[in-house]
């Protein structure tokens, strides 16, 4: 390796194999129990939780050390009908043929359609957002580097933190998403939305679809050489 500046390693723990296994396992199963619902609940989640988890998002991996990212943690009523309705608007042009009809037929097992109450009714809305230019310091303008992949590995852990906090989460892409720039304030120079990431408790009648239980194979999905 070239010459940098470094510190010793010293917060990583090792486990003995029983125990590392134990660990996976337990992940596993937490894991198994996110799922992706679009009932919730109107009651409040505090700020700081969300905050809390906003932050072990920014622990993800990224390109130089970039940080691309940028999160808009939405509370305010009038944002959130804001955004419902310019969502709204995308979403029935989608459905009414812009989707086309592969897509529409891949959907239908998810019973989803226009509508997003949710987008009003949960307590959060994150929006995430992706930058081309930044740094590690604020201020900083260079280029960014493998910005879609650090913004996705930061959005996954996020939606991780989320779930492990006790809350429910939803990913939501309506495409263009350029309303969001404009509803959040963002720089529509440098910064372009990734995802809009609803969260916060389920509904107590939320359901999940059967389609989205059927998990691939451990068998389909990994080799090992």
């Amino acid at each position: 390796m070239q010459d940098h500046k470094s510190q010793p390693l010293t917060d990583f723990i090792e486990y003995p194999p029983e125990e590392m296994l134990a660990r996976a396992n337990e992940f596993l199963q937490t894991s198994q129990r996110r799922h992706s619902i679009r009932s919730f609940s109107n009651r409040q989640v505090p700020k700081e939780v969300i905050e809390t988890c906003i932050k072990a998002a920014s622990t993800a991996p990224s390109g130089a050390n970039h940080q691309p990212w940028h999160f808009v943690a939405i509370n305010s009523a009038d944002v959130k009908k804001q955004i419902r309705e310019a969502a709204e608007k995308l979403e029935r042009s989608f459905y009414e043929g812009r989707a086309g009809e592969e897509w529409l037929d891949a959907l239908k097992p998810l019973g989803t359609d226009a509508n997003k109450p949710y987008l009003e009714h949960a307590s959060w809305l994150i929006a995430v957002f992706s930058q081309k230019k930044g740094g590690v310091n604020t201020d900083d303008k260079n280029t960014n580097y493998y910005v879609h992949e650090s913004v996705g590995l930061a959005t996954g852990f996020l939606i991780q933190a989320l779930h492990r906090a006790g809350l429910a989460t939803l990913t939501h892409t309506p495409k263009p998403m350029s309303f969001l720039t404009d509803i959040c304030g963002r720089d529509k120079d440098n910064e372009r939305p990734y995802m809009l990431l609803i969260t916060g408790y389920p509904d107590e009648h939320a359901t999940v679809p059967l389609h989205a239980l059927d998990k691939k194979s451990i068998d389909e999905i990994a080799s090992f050489i």
